[in-house]
């Protein structure tokens, strides 16, 4: 992958952090719109984190960014698996604390990507 493909990259990631730092009403209608679950707030992350190495790599992102897009990593990681399912409703988006952590992480992050610009919720197409 060359370098102008990271404009690509960055806007896999702004995307991604657009939804993640939504508030809950705004991340559920983005869910009903799209009809998908609320795991895909997650696998869109996980997708464009993977996929940021190269912006990494060639420090296209700063250290600080880094650090929280692991921290961000970490928690959506930490809130894995069918002990944590309750975590994983729509409900939850507005009661978790967890949900409140990621949150500020992705609009610290979204708000160094983009200069503070307003970035909306992206539209996806979901296979089915």
């Amino acid at each position: 992958m060359d370098a102008p493909d990271f404009p690509v990259l960055r806007r896999l990631l702004t995307d991604s952090l657009s939804v993640l730092a939504a508030d809950a009403p705004a991340q559920t209608a983005w869910l009903d719109k799209h009809r998908v679950a609320v795991d895909e707030i997650a696998l869109d992350f996980d997708h464009a984190f993977r996929t940021a190495g190269r912006l990494i790599e060639h420090q296209q992102i700063s250290e600080n960014a880094v650090v929280a897009l692991r921290e961000i990593d970490a928690l959506l990681a930490g809130m894995s698996g069918h002990e944590h399912a309750d975590r994983w409703t729509r409900s939850a988006l507005a009661s978790d604390a967890r949900w409140d952590q990621v949150r500020q992480l992705a609009r610290q992050v979204l708000m160094e990507l983009t200069g503070g610009g307003e970035h909306p919720l992206p539209s996806i197409q979901a296979i089915r």
